[in-house]
């Protein structure tokens, strides 16, 4: 009697666990960009989002959260509950930069975020205002070496990457240049077009059209071939600046501890999503990025040799955070 009373207990459950255990996801997902609207990492939050959402059968809302060169916004997602409804849509600086670049962070970036993908690499364009005298890279640096400490470039923020890149230039050709950080490339791109800034080092997915249009004249490429969206701008590395190569990631990723089958099937739309002809033509041809989708492992070795690279070039160009 006993087993049987034991039996059909047991299917009871069967049949109501369902009801418990609903499957991922069944709800809404927040999307955190640790940036301001409009930068590289948001663009392609965005239309990356729309797939994913499509794949997942739930609505995915990107939230903007930018400070400290995305820091702020990473460390909320660090400190979120690992359950797959709180993601990071992130470029390199919070993940392999500010790690090196500050005494301390308030998250680790391997401990404390679990990597799904790589969605794609991408460099940086030096432009200038379409109305400024400046017509090459050299001109630019003849200008800094003839009033030191008078030409300006902008930034997502102290440690982003056209921060880093606009320290390599200086460092590279013995110049002084000033640094204006400001909480997104957005907002810095608003600065140069209206003229308050010298020049920046601004992703070439958000350059570009204003470089099309005749709102900024590109003058060089950031990386070791040229992009796709910007054919006829040759890189630092073709103008004489050998080792000049500041390209950088955006990833999605998770609290730590997040279930393994999630940041699967995770992992397996955001394949699906970066093969749709819509979002290649977006990101990869408009937008000049290289796109990746790497597996969960392949993105966290990115991140250690990263680390590596990035703390190497801050300690011999001597980068002190501002």
């Amino acid at each position: 009697m006993f087993c049987k009373l034991t039996l059909a207990a047991a299917l009871g459950m069967a049949l109501i666990a369902p009801a418990w255990a609903d499957p991922y996801p069944s709800k809404p997902i927040r999307l955190v960009v640790p940036y301001a609207a409009g930068g590289n990492a948001d663009i392609a939050a965005r239309v990356v989002a729309r797939k994913l959402s499509e794949g997942l059968g739930q609505p995915i809302v990107v939230d903007n959260r930018g400070g400290a060169n995305g820091g702020i916004g990473t460390d909320a997602v660090a400190k979120s509950a690992p359950d797959g409804y709180t993601l990071l849509m992130v470029a390199s600086g919070p993940i392999v930069v500010n790690p090196v670049f500050y005494a301390k962070v308030p998250y680790d970036p391997v401990k404390d975020l679990a990597p799904i993908s790589q969605i794609l690499t991408y460099q940086y364009a030096l432009v200038v205002p379409g109305a400024s005298p400046v017509k090459s890279v050299g001109e630019l640096v003849e200008a800094a070496r003839a009033k030191p400490g008078t030409m300006t470039y902008g930034s997502a923020g102290t440690g982003a990457g056209g921060h880093l890149a606009g320290e390599m230039l200086a460092w590279t050709t013995s110049t002084k240049m000033i640094h204006v950080p400001y909480k997104g490339n957005a907002p810095a791109l608003n600065d140069l077009l209206g003229g308050q800034l010298s020049f920046t080092f601004d992703t070439v997915t958000t350059a570009a059209p204003h470089v099309r249009g005749g709102g900024l004249r590109a003058l060089a490429v950031s990386g070791p071939r040229r992009a796709s969206a910007l054919p006829q701008v040759p890189t630092m590395q073709e103008l004489g600046y050998k080792g000049f190569d500041i390209t950088q990631f955006v990833g999605l990723m998770a609290p730590a501890k997040t279930d393994p089958a999630i940041v699967r099937r995770l992992h397996q739309e955001v394949v699906k999503a970066l093969k749709s002809p819509d979002v290649i033509e977006r990101l990869q041809v408009e937008g000049g990025n290289d796109l990746v989708g790497s597996t969960p492992e392949a993105f966290a070795a990115t991140i250690t040799r990263e680390l590596a690279m990035y703390r190497k070039l801050v300690t011999d160009a001597k980068i002190q955070p501002e």
